[in-house]
């Protein structure tokens, strides 16, 4: 993730408000990715991270509550095999952060077993848009130490950003409007892998 210096560009994602549905229950719309290509777009991802860093010595993954948290653990998993080192792996709950929607008042998932101080930190959610919900990770991970540098992997970048941010490891580049939703669904908590852009009105038929 390329933090802002003068007038570049650095990486964001949102929650509430974005467009961005997360969620199996019935959802109509047009199928962008299946589990296959979910997996071979984290594969990709993890090999590119693996490249960028020159290995894995130094690199953490932290996951972005909620679904950021099962695709950090299998960009993990897939480094663990190809460098034959482990990974930390870290779970970060940003609600507290964000600046677009009140705040729960509920204790926080944030599982964070190590320091990031000096280290390679590679943020993952599964969806960037507006960036605000990178914002505020970004706000979170400083309270776990000061990281050597911080990256940005998403699934998807749907567009429309509202904050100077851009991602590092991106699985597909998606085009949408405003109106349109996109759902991602991971097998961890829905049961099924697969992304599906929604236009307006296809949630009623």
């Amino acid at each position: 993730m390329k933090l802002p210096r003068a007038n570049k560009t650095s990486a964001p994602v949102p929650l509430s408000g974005t467009g961005v549905n997360c969620g199996r229950a019935g959802r109509k719309g047009r199928p962008i990715m299946d589990k296959d290509d979910i997996r071979r777009a984290l594969t990709r991802i993890a090999h590119e991270i693996v490249e960028r860093n020159r290995g894995a010595e130094g690199v953490c993954l932290v996951g972005v509550h909620t679904r950021g948290v099962p695709m950090a653990h299998r960009l993990g998993r897939l480094i663990s095999e190809f460098e034959k080192h482990p990974v930390p792996v870290g779970e970060l709950d940003v609600t507290a952060h964000r600046d677009d929607g009140p705040q729960p008042d509920r204790p926080s998932r944030t599982h964070m077993t190590f320091s990031v101080s000096g280290k390679i930190v590679v943020l993952v959610d599964e969806v960037l848009y507006t960036g605000r919900t990178c914002r505020a990770a970004l706000d979170a991970l400083i309270a776990h130490g000061r990281p050597a540098q911080v990256q940005l992997a998403v699934l998807v970048d749907r567009g429309h950003r509202e904050l100077p941010i851009r991602a590092d490891y991106v699985g597909k580049n998606l085009p949408t409007s405003r109106d349109e939703r996109v759902t991602v669904q991971l097998a961890e908590i829905d049961g099924e892998d697969a992304v599906i852009i929604e236009r307006p009105g296809e949630g009623e038929r």
